[in-house]
């Protein structure tokens, strides 16, 4: 895996940061909810190829009642971040994660995109698919807050512009530190 790094502090600063390292998407709900925060940013590449893969942690109501944290990644086949947040081996969601029908579909960029629910880490709930020809995951803690994704949810990339006034961020989610090193 190219080496990861958290931005300090999230902000528009290290929105911007991170959009202009960006060879991949980086994923953000539109119109955040009621009580929902960015809580960080995180990229993996380095200088000269730009970031590989992206990440946006966000945090705040589950549905079912107590808090919620939501890791998206978009990554290029073969990175292993996704994977690594959602506690698989290997880098990649494994040979036949798609042969039945998707669990979930989300809007992404203004497209239905099929997610389908990985066996993860047992206090997480973990989802993958494909969108602008990269995996796309999103890793919840705890795993019941999955519902989430069930939702009509809707995500777009930062890449393509955004409001600053639709943005609200918090501090930064101890989970951008979940991605254990290669």
């Amino acid at each position: 895996m190219p080496p990861f790094r958290v931005l300090a502090r999230p902000g528009v600063e290290a929105l911007e940061h991170v959009v202009k390292q960006a060879t991949v998407p980086l994923w953000m709900p539109h119109g955040l909810g009621p009580g929902w925060l960015c809580s960080g940013f995180g990229c993996a590449g380095d200088d000269r190829g730009g970031a590989r893969a992206t990440v946006t942690s966000l945090t705040g109501p589950s549905p079912l009642g107590g808090g919620a944290d939501v890791i998206l990644v978009a990554e290029e086949m073969g990175v292993g971040l996704g994977a690594r947040f959602a506690g698989l081996p290997g880098p990649d969601p494994g040979h036949g994660f798609d042969t039945g029908p998707p669990d979930a579909k989300v809007e992404v960029a203004g497209h239905p995109t099929a997610l389908w629910n990985l066996p993860a880490d047992s206090d997480c709930a973990a989802f993958v698919g494909e969108a602008k020809g990269c995996w796309l995951w999103a890793v919840i803690w705890p795993a019941a807050a999955g519902v989430l994704v069930y939702d009509s949810l809707s995500l777009v990339d930062l890449r393509d512009g955004y409001v600053e006034a639709e943005l609200a961020f918090g501090s930064v989610s101890p989970r951008l530190g979940d991605a254990p090193a290669a």
